[in-house]
């Protein structure tokens, strides 16, 4: 099918490889000029195209975009980058965007705002209540939590349930985590464990901090990928990572275990946004319908170790269901408000520390 070539092509080009990409998807009018049919199975014929930033794995891609090219006929021009790098593109391009939509990472909060169309799709009403669209322009499609991966060798004679079980110092020199303040992942640990240890701002929280980084002992890895990959390989005891990859890790037959940290893990949800003034805002609308639709969704349930936003999904297996997970809810306004507080607090620690 072309416009699964097409995708393909797309998908091995990234922003920061000195690839010149002619995306003529991009040079329309601001109304697509397609019109919208319904084939025999119901599925909507807007035909088009559609430009697609996302850093999402090639898992997510090649399991949702063909699906979405086939039932509407769209055109996916996919470029792939860090989430950091994509944001900064369409900053950079918000006079002439390029970008039709943005298809991952954490994209709210006011510093978002004025980069994305306002759009609440017909189908966040059939997403989990806490997780619906209440910004007006983002939309949650995924949800991942914090977790603690661990080599079942390394860890066979601890006992580690959550992060007060990390202060062991049989544990130093063998905890893998990436750097705060440049890797979201370990910042989502970093504000985690503080509400879990007695909130952002309790001295207790942040003497909790400066204990794991001791044991830390300096090791931080180059990325959020090289955590998860240290601890399979064997090189590391335990580290702080995410679901997505620790499970699959484990549904490949890794040896390791993923641990929800007992005091309480946070599930933050993965975003999809349509950029403002956009070429293709018809198809745009189609996506974000799409990626919250039950088809979508079951294609996330059952394809891939990512968790879906609809209760009316059947969970993949391989998932722990959110029912036997101790849960905490991050308090994003808060965490939004204070990042830099809360990141130049830690650089503070983890500098003394390198220093002492």
């Amino acid at each position: 099918m072309s416009a699964s070539m097409t995708r393909r092509d797309f998908a091995k080009m990234f922003v920061g490889g000195g690839v010149a990409l002619g995306l003529s998807a991009c040079g329309g009018d601001e109304t697509s000029s397609s019109s919208e049919d319904t084939s025999s199975d119901g599925s909507s014929n807007i035909g088009g195209s559609l430009t697609m930033y996302t850093p999402n794995s090639e898992t997510l891609v090649n399991s949702l975009v063909p699906a979405f090219e086939d039932k509407t006929g769209i055109t996916v021009d996919l470029i792939q980058a860090g989430t950091g790098e994509l944001f900064k593109k369409i900053q950079s391009e918000a006079s002439n965007p390029i970008a039709d939509v943005m298809w991952g990472g954490e994209l709210t909060g006011e510093a978002y705002k004025q980069y994305f169309q306002e759009y609440t799709s017909p189908e966040d009403s059939n997403v989990m209540e806490a997780y619906r669209n209440e910004t007006g322009y983002c939309t949650h499609y995924t949800l991942d939590g914090s977790v603690l991966i661990l080599n079942k060798d390394l860890t066979k004679d601890l006992d580690i349930k959550g992060y007060a079980d990390l202060l062991n110092p049989a544990l130093a020199g063998s905890i893998a985590t990436a750097d705060p303040t440049s890797s979201s992942s370990a910042f989502h640990h970093l504000t985690q464990m503080l509400l879990d240890m007695g909130g952002y701002e309790s001295d207790e929280a942040w003497d909790y901090v400066k204990q794991l980084f001791t044991l830390v002992q300096g090791k931080i890895a180059s990325g959020s990928s090289n955590v998860y990959k240290t601890v399979a390989d064997g090189e590391m005891a335990v580290g702080l990572s995410y679901e997505d990859p620790c499970v699959q890790l484990v549904q490949d037959g890794a040896n390791v275990e993923v641990v929800y940290p007992e005091e309480g893990t946070i599930f933050l949800a993965a975003n999809t946004a349509i950029v403002k003034d956009c070429a293709n805002l018809d198809q745009a609308k189609a996506w974000v319908d799409f990626i919250i639709s039950q088809d979508a969704q079951n294609i996330i349930a059952s394809q891939t170790t990512s968790r879906p936003v609809r209760s009316d999904v059947d969970l993949n297996s391989s998932m722990k269901p959110m029912d036997e997970i101790n849960t905490a809810t991050e308090d994003t306004a808060y965490v939004n408000e204070h990042k830099d507080e809360i990141i130049n607090k830690y650089t503070e620690i983890y500098t003394a520390l390198q220093n002492s």
